[in-house]
């Protein structure tokens, strides 16, 4: 289970994304650097990658391909919109698309439940979550040691953000059974807006609009000082995974992908907040303030986005050992045979 679950996946109407896909990809390709022409047939060889539709995940992939850098590598790369990285990997697993982007806590239990995959890029380093207290609790909440005996908000029990709060009690020295856990959903923002719960796990937009109504943060996974500060470090999160009977038959083509998102994530580090938001296709971001999207993408680009598409095994481990502590992973269970870092390096 992931962050990236059926409650917070964005996806797109299918009736009409295409036509917006090419509308946003005309308006981009006239901010973005023209990427060289290539070798390779001007349409390129057509790969379908299912995703899991959480906003801030999508970014380097929907960058490199309205940016044309799939295309320079060869692929034209068609994003499919899941509801959640359980569904992105479900559909990988089941033949019908080619390879899948998800959080990292997707691909190591899917391989730790028998999956024979291999995950061989990375498009993220950071959770997309901080713990954050209600408005009304902003004063007697100051720190994590402060949220025994109180009642925290999560999405469900077990997922990605529930162990991520397990692994800060313990790391805190807090008693996990001292502290009451609401499964809220999608509902989380307006709980801890009306006080409902004394604090919650909570993704932006969210997190702007809390702090907006007093609302303290105690810990934002999505910053990389804070990271550094509660995790000991980045934390391994999206990144593509492909069958591993597979490996051989794709190895250029998962070099192409890989070069392809790591000239998306290069580009990203330069843009606008405008320029960003450009990429996106227009139904994913129906309904948002579009220059508070922009305000967030640029505060957290660096910390979010890493600078390759490189595995980073430490920082795999990291999120390894958060679901152990979070009871979703096994002690002895033994990854190493999920990441290939032959294609883009480790």
């Amino acid at each position: 289970m992931s962050c990236c679950d059926e409650t917070t996946a964005r996806v797109p109407d299918p009736d009409v994304s295409r036509r917006a896909v090419f509308k946003g990809a005309a308006l981009i390709a006239s901010l973005l650097p023209a990427a060289r022409p290539s070798r390779a047939d001007a349409q390129g060889k057509t790969v379908h990658l299912a995703f899991c539709s959480q906003l801030l995940c999508v970014v380097p992939y929907e960058i490199a391909r309205a940016g044309g850098y799939f295309k320079n590598h060869g692929l034209d790369v068609e994003l499919v919109y899941t509801r959640g990285g359980n569904a992105a990997m479900q559909a990988l697993i089941g033949g019908a698309v080619d390879y899948a982007g998800t959080s990292l806590d997707v691909a190591i239990q899917a391989y730790a439940n028998g999956a024979e995959i291999r995950r061989f890029a990375t498009t993220g380093r950071l959770p997309l979550f901080a713990l954050a207290t209600a408005p009304k609790t902003a004063n007697d909440i100051r720190s994590v040691n402060d949220l025994g005996g109180k009642t925290v908000g999560v999405s469900a029990l077990g997922n990605a953000d529930h162990a991520l709060l397990l692994f800060l009690l313990k790391q805190a020295n807090v008693d996990a059974a001292k502290v009451q856990f609401a499964t809220l959903g999608v509902n989380l923002l307006e709980a801890l807006r009306q006080g409902q719960v004394d604090a919650g796990l909570i993704q932006e937009p969210a997190l702007t609009l809390l702090k907006q109504s007093g609302a303290r943060v105690l810990v934002n996974a999505m910053d990389l000082a804070d990271a550094q500060k509660y995790l000991g470090g980045t934390y391994e999160f999206m990144g593509v995974a492909v069958r591993a009977k597979e490996v051989e038959a794709r190895r250029a083509e998962m070099a192409q992908l890989s070069r392809g998102l790591a000239d998306g994530l290069k580009a990203l580090r330069t843009m606008s907040g405008p320029e960003m938001v450009a990429a996106l296709p227009r139904e994913l971001i129906a309904g948002l303030d579009t220059e508070q999207l922009g305000d967030i993408l640029v505060r957290y680009h660096t910390s979010l986005y890493p600078e390759t598409v490189t595995i980073d095994l430490d920082s795999s481990k990291r999120v390894a050992n958060s679901l152990i502590v979070g009871g979703l992973l096994k002690p002895d269970v033994n990854l190493g045979g999920l990441y290939d870092t032959t294609i883009a390096g480790g």
